[in-house]
């Protein structure tokens, strides 16, 4: 299984019970338990494998069974002929996302993909807030998949019946044999009442279905939360967050969210609960310079989905990130504005409502764009003429400081996060005014015995005796 978030396993464990062998290659004795399954026929599952597989569970993978008449079948483990029960069965999961095996292994094995996709993960994150918010909605919806599933068993099993005793018959006496007769009136009875009943249902399940969708928003905030939040490793390695960590933020998001006895108003309220709460628990583990990375990260892919204030544009959104292939082009005003800061101008003018921008620069106010370019904050100073607009469409602001101040773009970042984003400075300060004393005592109420504190130290730092007084601090309480 490949199953990063441990979605198969959980499925496993819930399906078999107390009977599953739990084992880890890194355990001590594991080879112990690995004989003690084969021998009697139990079931076994290998969690969190790495790149390779240990030599010794060759034999397993390639049911290397050796049958020795009355006495049954062997297999040699460690180099010991071991008792080989046919009742054996072997789970094994990696949490690598993408593993490399080698084709030998891919060919011994079953490979089920567990991973979780934004549309699998947006259903679960539903069904949690509704079970949640309006719990007997998700009861019925649950009552009704094991209903319908119980109906598509029955028809089967009447068909197979029906099958069987057709299969069964005497071809000359077919129409005088009653108990056929019979079978297919029950048949035909039953399949009548099961279908009145699949009807009823189908309509009880819109009805429900149609309540549940009114939730949908909030799943679609998290799933996408979580994705982004797993594209951080690509950053930094370190930057691993599992799925139970984030399901568990989601829900204390939902508790800490204020109740509204409109639906409308309180899935607004969710989604900017489970943001920020999300963003913070993120935040507080990056290191200083990759958390304008993250915020940029989280307002860009909300810009995308259309969840700002400001339109989003694909072209002048491509120009931001990637800028364009620039062509050498004669500089008009070489003695202040740089040769690259031209050359980008002038593709600046081919998006849409740049057009004039060059000949505004560079014949209608060049001494004006002077002064601004030349101000040592830019991003906060107003734009000659006309071009003033843009600090209501800050973004578009943000392509011209592209071209002309690119060193001033993470201020600039930092300033339209805070406009675009509601409540954008509780993004771009997040734990500004607090000491660091005080996100010990925050950190420390999302913690669980199971989910300790992990301190990345740089030179100098010493968190001891925060840690010591936070200790007093519970003691006390």
């Amino acid at each position: 299984m490949v199953d990063p978030q441990q979605q198969g396993v959980r499925w496993i464990k819930n399906r078999i019970g107390e009977d599953l062998v739990v084992i880890q290659l890194t355990m001590s004795k594991w080879l112990e338990k690995v004989v003690y399954c084969v021998r009697s026929g139990s079931q076994l599952l290998i969690e969190a494998i790495g790149a390779e597989l240990d030599a010794v569970l060759e034999p397993v993978l390639s049911r290397a069974v050796i049958k020795r008449g009355r006495q049954g079948m062997f297999m040699k483990l460690a180099g010991d002929e071991v008792e080989y029960d046919a009742k054996f069965q072997l789970y094994i999961q990696s949490k690598l996302p993408n593993p490399h095996y080698r084709p030998e292994l891919a060919a011994q094995c079953t490979i089920i993909n567990f991973i979780v996709t934004p549309h699998g993960l947006e259903e679960q994150i539903l069904a949690m807030v509704v079970n949640r918010e309006k719990p007997e909605l998700e009861r019925e919806k649950e009552v009704l998949v094991r209903r319908q599933n119980e109906f598509k068993v029955v028809l089967s099993r009447l068909e197979d019946d029906l099958l069987s005793q057709l299969s069964a018959a005497d071809p000359a006496t077919i129409l005088d044999n009653i108990t056929l007769i019979e079978g297919l009136e029950k048949t035909k009875d039953t399949s009548k009442q099961i279908r009145v009943q699949v009807e009823g249902a189908v309509e009880t399940e819109t009805e429900i279905n149609r309540s549940r969708e009114l939730y949908r928003p909030v799943a679609a905030e998290g799933s996408m939360l979580f994705f982004l939040v797993n594209q951080l490793c690509a950053i930094e390695h370190m930057y691993q967050y599992s799925l139970d960590s984030f399901v568990a933020f989601l829900d204390k998001a939902i508790d800490r969210t204020e109740p509204s006895e409109d639906v409308g108003e309180r899935t607004e309220r969710l989604i900017a609960a489970i943001r920020i709460t999300v963003f913070r628990w993120v935040n507080r583990g990056l290191f200083e310079d990759h958390k304008l990375i993250f915020r940029t990260m989280l307002t860009f892919r909300l810009f995308q989905l259309g969840r700002l204030s400001e339109v989003f544009n694909p072209t002048q959104f491509q120009f931001l990130l990637r800028g364009p292939a620039v062509a050498a082009a004669e500089n008009p005003l070489p003695e202040w504005l740089p040769n690259q800061a031209w050359n980008m101008v002038v593709k600046l003018v081919e998006l849409e409502g740049f057009e004039t921008f060059a000949q505004t620069l560079e014949k209608d106010a060049p001494n004006r764009f002077k002064d601004w370019f030349n101000d040592l904050a830019p991003e906060d100073s107003k734009l000659p003429l006309d071009w003033k607009r843009l600090d209501s469409v800050y973004f578009q602001k943000l392509l011209v400081l592209r071209c002309l101040r690119p060193d001033r773009m993470a201020t600039a970042l930092n300033n339209w996060i805070q406009m675009a984003l509601p409540s954008g400075r509780d993004y771009t300060e997040c734990d500004a005014s607090l000491s660091f004393f005080e996100v010990l005592v925050s950190s420390y109420e999302d913690s669980t015995n199971v989910t300790p504190f992990f301190f990345i130290l740089s030179p100098g730092a010493d968190p001891v005796k925060e840690v010591e007084s936070l200790g007093r601090k519970i003691i006390q309480l």
